[in-house]
């Protein structure tokens, strides 16, 4: 048989050994609980309570090592019918960390370029967003958070709630950087900003990270998150041999009109 007539027989199959996709297991026995909170934050809810129309909600978190590539050879604008040339071969003119935060119920972004990650760069953002209406006059203030080591655990919540009164640290389980809504913001970022990397150096890495946020907030709109508590429920009840089935049957608390 020819190769296209096996690959028609191949392809005609149910079963194709030679697809994969890369997947994480659920670990966290809370994975439920603490994703739910967040997905009721996105709704404009926190235990059970409709969220005051002052309270703020913002989706914080860092995107590590945007290098700065100098080419080897100049890139060539885009021609009728051709792409722009960007040359393969570089030199690394060293590396940023971007920290942001993403208003989730008025869009917007606040960020800050830092020369690597941690404690003390994050808690400057924290500073910079809290020091700025809406968020300096706001009731409560709720960010965000995955389980980085610049934000990680109890110490973080009472290291923040001690400095900023009204702020609520609300930190996402392992494995959960696709509820976290400023993903979306820098995946933005990464098609639009860094792609292709083209930059002298790191001074023009960060000169067009902060103009593009200026720029992105002039027309910014909140996403239209539509992934509900109730939908984060059905897809881990349809998990294969999770070890705690118990708390995928933990529903929504209860809601209490205002």
């Amino acid at each position: 048989m020819s190769r296209s007539t096996i690959w028609r027989i191949l392809d005609r199959d149910a079963l194709k050994p030679w697809q994969h996709r890369a997947w994480i297991t659920v670990r966290d026995p809370d994975f439920a609980a603490k994703a739910g909170r967040v997905l009721d934050l996105y709704e404009g809810w926190w235990a059970g309570q409709p969220l005051a129309a002052e309270d703020c909600v913002l989706s914080a978190d860092e995107q590590t090592s945007i290098q700065a590539r100098r080419r080897c050879a100049p890139t060539t604008p885009p021609r009728p019918g051709q792409a722009a040339r960007v040359e393969h071969e570089y030199a690394r003119g060293g590396a940023l960390a971007y920290l942001a935060a993403w208003d989730v119920r008025r869009g917007g972004v606040v960020g800050r370029c830092e020369a690597t990650t941690g404690i003390a760069p994050f808690d400057r953002l924290v500073e910079q967003v809290m020091a700025q209406e809406p968020y300096r006059a706001a009731p409560r203030v709720f960010w965000i958070v995955d389980n980085g080591s610049s934000h990680r655990g109890t110490p973080a919540v009472e290291r923040l709630r001690g400095r900023y009164p009204t702020l609520i640290l609300v930190h996402l389980p392992t494995h959960a950087s696709w509820l976290n809504q400023i993903e979306i913001f820098f995946s933005i970022v990464q098609r639009k900003v860094l792609t292709p990397n083209d930059f002298p150096d790191l001074a023009a890495v960060e000169d067009r990270l902060r103009a593009f946020a200026a720029l992105y907030n002039d027309t910014a709109v909140p996403f239209r998150w539509r992934f509900t508590r109730r939908q984060l429920l059905d897809r881990l009840a349809a998990l294969p041999d999770l070890p705690w089935p118990q708390a995928v049957a933990t529903g929504p608390p209860e809601r209490v009109a205002a």
